[in-house]
């Protein structure tokens, strides 16, 4: 990427003039599962419970709850409760159920209620000492925990991590990460917090040019919101420059563009392996690329769900 070399006041007016530009709606509204919906609708708060107890994103709960359990409509959420997939593994003592899965007979975990299965799912990842380092990243950083799990191997599903991350960005489940967990922060600190947001004194983010695009880079703590404020835009116009909802969260390194991305990637970009923990979105971020003519230019539909070692054209 390179660096803006031309001092702030002489990119002022190309941002003037940017704010001409639109791009449509994000994707994350559109081609709604009405399942899915209602899987969230009724387990949301349970989710959130386990967040506040167990340090676990609810966004992550969720978002596996609807991947494992097809939105509660599995036979294995039916017949057993079961939401997770969590097998029996040495030392279940609990009643099981045999299904096919990695193998024709796999045993899997059979609990009375619903709410048992979240609160085994919750003592499976606490007690795993693979998942420790997974209670180590931010309550937020659902993408981090979406890596983090499959690279601890809970599914062998080498899209997994991105299947969880589609979920939550499609269905905005990352809203739930704030609910309850930030009633805990004390007033002072809220009050400090709005301070700093209000305190708009000098920029405090380098402007750089990639693709022929301005964008900067978030920071910790940084919102659409309060970039906008910084550099004189209304929150809806980078809203929709970078094709997201409202509230949609920013994490540290992120890229926000500040005009129209392109319907195709500048040369020499002509493909991309996905890695994991990479959505369709980050890989538009990353080139530039409007989201929509990256699921053109591949010929995927809006459920596509990119596998790592995936190679995807960007031109």
């Amino acid at each position: 990427m390179q660096i803006l070399s031309r001092k702030y006041n002489y990119i002022l007016p190309f941002f003037a003039l940017l704010s001409f530009f639109f791009v449509a709606d994000g994707l994350s509204a559109q081609h709604r599962v009405r399942t899915y919906e209602d899987y969230i609708g009724r387990y949301s708060d349970l989710a959130i419970d386990h967040m506040e107890r167990y340090k676990i994103p609810a966004s992550i709960t969720l978002a596996q709850g609807i991947l494992e359990s097809g939105a509660g409509l599995s036979d294995l959420a039916r017949r057993s409760n079961n939401h997770f997939g969590i097998k029996c593994h040495q030392g279940w003592r609990g009643p099981s159920v045999y299904a096919a899965d990695d193998l024709p007979n796999d045993c899997f975990r059979r609990y009375d209620r619903v709410e048992d299965s979240y609160q085994d799912h919750s003592e499976f990842l606490i007690n795993g000492s693979r998942y420790k380092m997974l209670f180590e990243l931010s309550i937020t950083d659902y993408k981090g925990w979406a890596r983090g799990l499959q690279k601890s191997g809970y599914a062998t599903d080498k899209a997994y991590a991105n299947k969880l991350i589609k979920l939550i960005e499609d269905y905005e489940l990352y809203r739930f990460d704030d609910r309850k967990y930030r009633k805990g922060i004390s007033r002072s600190e809220r009050q400090s917090q709005r301070m700093r947001e209000t305190a708009q004194v000098t920029w405090t983010h380098q402007p750089y040019i990639t693709h022929g695009l301005v964008y900067v880079i978030a920071l910790n703590g940084d919102s659409y919101a309060s970039i906008a404020r910084e550099f004189g835009f209304g929150e809806k116009e980078l809203l929709k420059y970078n094709e997201v909802p409202e509230d949609f969260p920013l994490s540290e390194g992120d890229i926000v563009y500040f005009q129209k991305k392109k319907t195709r990637a500048d040369k020499p970009y002509e493909y991309h392996t996905v890695q994991v923990g990479e959505s369709m979105y980050s890989i538009s971020q990353q080139y530039g690329i409007q989201l929509r003519n990256l699921y053109r230019l591949n010929k995927k539909s809006y459920e596509y769900v990119p596998e790592e070692g995936d190679r995807l054209k960007l031109r």
